[in-house]
């Protein structure tokens, strides 16, 4: 074989070696966190809730 020959098959070589080195994993990926808490409903809606029916029920009585 000629140095030519030599070089271009080594340079092959090299590439599919890398490819095989790159597509092999190492495991499962870590798991993710745990989703952030969420905003609790409790008192604080019921407490809004009413303000608003009895600030709806002023301005009713007092449009009249």
């Amino acid at each position: 074989m000629r140095i030519q020959n030599k070089k271009i098959i080594a340079s092959i070589l090299f590439v599919l070696i890398s490819f095989v080195c790159v597509a092999q994993s190492s495991g499962p990926p870590p798991p993710s966190p745990p989703p952030p808490p969420g905003l609790p409903l409790d008192g604080g809606i019921l407490a809004l809730l009413g303000l608003g029916l009895f600030y709806g029920i002023k301005k009713l009585l007092k449009a009249r």
